[in-house]
């Protein structure tokens, strides 16, 4: 019998914490914290639960995602590869804090690698936001 990845991961609870930590990282980041300014607090609580409710439907786990497909969630955004490589560096920075297994690990990184197309706009413009200054 294979063990589903929501289950490996630890379930609901778990995935929760590491969205929280993930997104709280990548807020206070220099580069993408821009993707957080001018929104409010409401705004960033509906989109961590409709995180939290992709992640576990997409590793297993019994949640009805009630979201816009990335393409669709991620358009106008403006992210570019150096913004997607950022963020896949705090995501390998929580995993290894929280220690999730690297087979768990390496399984979500091959999952967010099939969505980097959906989300990354090869056109966007590299950020010309310095360290330390957000827009």
């Amino acid at each position: 019998m294979t063990v589903l990845l929501y289950d490996r991961l630890g379930g609901y609870d778990a995935i929760a914490v590491f969205a929280n930590k993930l997104i709280s990282a990548a807020q206070a980041d220099d580069l993408l914290g821009r993707f957080w300014s001018h929104r409010s607090e409401d705004r960033n609580a509906r989109d961590m639960q409709l995180l939290i409710d992709y992640l576990v439907h997409e590793t297993g786990g019994q949640m009805y995602y009630t979201g816009r497909d990335m393409r669709l969630a991620h358009a106008g955004m403006g992210i570019n590869e150096a913004d997607w490589q950022r963020f896949l560096e705090i995501v390998s920075q929580i995993a290894q804090a929280l220690q999730i297994p690297a087979p768990e690990g390496a399984e979500v990184t091959a999952f967010l690698d099939t969505l980097k197309p959906e989300i990354v706009n090869v056109d966007a413009e590299p950020s010309t936001v310095l360290i330390g200054e957000r827009h």
